[in-house]
């Protein structure tokens, strides 16, 4: 009678079990990553400008001036400074008066082009005061 020796192999897992990514998954995230990047750095820029134009908003109302010409010209001279400030003038800020109190308005919209035909639409609004 012969004896048989039984040997032992590694247990094999199961394909459902195994863990990892795959090719098409490390592609797919990779744009997906890669594109929302891209996203980023062409906003950023707009953002900042916002940011910029709302500090010298803020930073001519609280000077308390006390006439339209002269809040356009405060803007102006801001404007010289801030180099970074190319999407709005002096003219395009809205003036108004609430409660005794000099309020600066303004608004405006940024196009970025992203591919081709395809553009983000940016609207920006604000106030002194905010």
């Amino acid at each position: 009678m012969r004896r048989r020796t039984l040997t032992r192999t590694a247990p094999v897992a199961p394909r459902h079990a195994q863990r990892g990514i795959s090719l098409f998954g490390l592609l797919f995230w990779a744009i997906v990553i890669g594109f929302v990047g891209y996203l980023a750095v062409v906003v950023f820029p707009t953002v900042n400008e916002y940011f910029t134009i709302q500090r010298a908003v803020d930073k001519i109302a609280a000077e308390a001036p006390t006439t339209v010409p002269e809040v356009r010209a405060a803007f102006e001279r801001q404007r010289a400074i801030e180099y970074s400030i190319s999407s709005i003038s002096a003219n395009d800020l809205e003036i108004t008066k609430e409660n005794d109190r000099l309020v600066i308005g303004f608004a405006y919209e940024k196009e970025i082009p992203i591919v081709g035909p395809v553009y983000l639409l940016l609207k920006y609004q604000g106030r002194s005061g905010q």
